[in-house]
């Protein structure tokens, strides 16, 4: 079979066996591999205890990763390799900690630790493929399935029920059954979860080609651990320009979106305060105003549980605040958002807009979508005439101002906001002489 083994893995796997260790690449990667994709990270599983393993690999850099756990991590020719003892746990009181790890001496034992088939496989260069849960025909099916008992698997450790619907949502996978019932009825232990553990299995699946799908099917899932979208489900908008409830309207957008992980976020929670701000109007037409304020609030809230960074939080309430803002096809509005928000975000916010427009009433989305086109052309000529939008590509900078005469302090970036507003707005050309004549203008006309 041919299977793209890294040469690092390759090396490693080598070097153990000269030693007279067992080795094989093990889990996601093998998934990955079997997929047709090249795998990011590459797990090693074996025979070796850690120590062992450590002195195997004296003289490259070695991280003791998880050394209790039997893990290593080994960098060779600028690979990390995670090199993992085989191993079997037993009892998960906290439900994520194993009580007792127990090493063991070959993979057979170690593979039945795996939460699903499909990353329940071993490959070794010479003896070709191991699987023992029948993982490489649920990839074939397209299935996520557990390994031996499924409730007690998840159990022992719940976020392999957000992995599953991650796997599931990634790979546009189905989850069998039996799986499904023991995700549901398992689905309150994910509350015991740490946050970071939550977030980075959320951060994949919204991503992945099959989100909405999932979101779909295990919303109340889901929900456990993201309550902010359970209020969306089944509520009615009762407005013309909808035809779909609150959160079908939420997934149709996340459908129509790239697969970027800012836009997602926004798009999740851009609709999240309507439930909130709903009222009929004397012809049972539903209105939802001051809805993007209260969704920022929410996606606030939800990313600080959550422990995103500042940054990533900032930037995603901000776009859930603007969502609705109404769109200009004029270089002026182009300017102004360019400089308020950067031109990547601005970019996001015109997906989202996008986005938004696709999951509405089909009869009202051709103008809107040709104002949207119309505008993304703006943008594409503002940039490519590099008109002025933002401080550093003002004609005139804070020197001028002070030979100028303006006293040195907070006068000088006034007066530069105050020129850069007006260059925005088109009232005044980006021309340095033209830039300090209307500033010293304007100050003879305040004396």
């Amino acid at each position: 079979m041919d299977f793209p083994l890294s040469a690092q893995a390759g090396q490693a796997i080598a070097r153990l066996e000269e030693r007279g260790y067992e080795a094989c690449v093990v889990g996601g990667c093998v998934r990955d591999a079997l997929l047709g994709h090249i795998p990011h990270d590459w797990d090693i599983g074996t025979s070796a205890l850690p120590e062992e393993t450590m002195r195997c690999f004296a003289g490259c850099t070695v991280i003791e990763t998880g050394v209790r756990h039997g893990t290593v991590t080994v960098v060779l020719d600028g690979e990390p390799l995670e090199i993992t003892t085989y191993r079997v746990e037993t009892g998960y009181t906290d439900g994520r900690h194993p009580d007792r790890v127990a090493f063991v001496g070959g993979w057979a034992a170690h593979l039945t630790r795996r939460a699903y088939t499909t990353n329940a496989m071993a490959y070794h260069p010479a003896g070709g493929l191991t699987d023992l849960f029948g993982g490489r025909e649920d990839l074939a099916g397209g299935t996520i399935r557990c390994v031996g008992t499924p409730s007690g698997r998840l159990r022992e450790d719940a976020l392999r029920i957000l992995r599953g619907l991650r796997f599931a949502a990634c790979c546009g996978f189905s989850v069998e059954p039996d799986t499904v019932r023991a995700m549901r009825q398992e689905q309150g232990r994910l509350r015991e979860i740490a946050a970071e553990r939550v977030k980075g299995e959320l951060d994949r699946l919204v991503v992945g080609r099959d989100a909405a799908r999932v979101l779909r099917e295990f919303s109340e899932v889901v929900g456990t651990v993201l309550p902010e979208i359970v209020p969306m489900r089944g509520f009615p908008q009762n407005n013309p320009h909808h035809c779909w409830d609150i959160w079908e309207h939420t997934l149709h957008a996340v459908e129509a979106s790239e697969p970027d992980l800012l836009v997602r976020w926004a798009i999740l929670f851009h609709d999240s305060g309507k439930a909130l701000t709903y009222t009929e109007d004397e012809n049972g037409v539903g209105h939802f105003r001051g809805h993007p304020a209260v969704s920022e609030r929410l996606a606030d809230r939800a990313m600080r549980r959550l422990r995103f960074d500042t940054d990533m939080r900032e930037r995603v309430c901000r776009l859930v605040k603007l969502h609705d803002i109404p769109a200009e096809n004029d270089p002026r509005f182009v300017r102004r958002w360019l400089n308020r928000l950067g031109e990547e975000d601005f970019r996001r916010l015109l997906q989202i807009k996008r986005a938004d427009t696709l999951a509405q009433n089909p009869f009202y989305q051709p103008s809107r979508l040709e104002l949207l086109r119309g505008l993304e052309e703006t943008l594409r000529t503002v940039l490519r005439e590099r008109d002025c939008f933002r401080m550093r590509d003002l004609a005139v900078n804070g020197n001028d101002l002070l030979a100028a005469g303006v006293p040195e302090g907070p006068a000088v970036g006034a007066a530069l906001r105050f020129l850069l507003d007006n260059v925005i707005e088109g009232r005044l050309p980006n021309e340095k002489a033209a830039l300090l004549d209307a500033f010293l203008g304007r100050r003879t006309e305040e004396k």
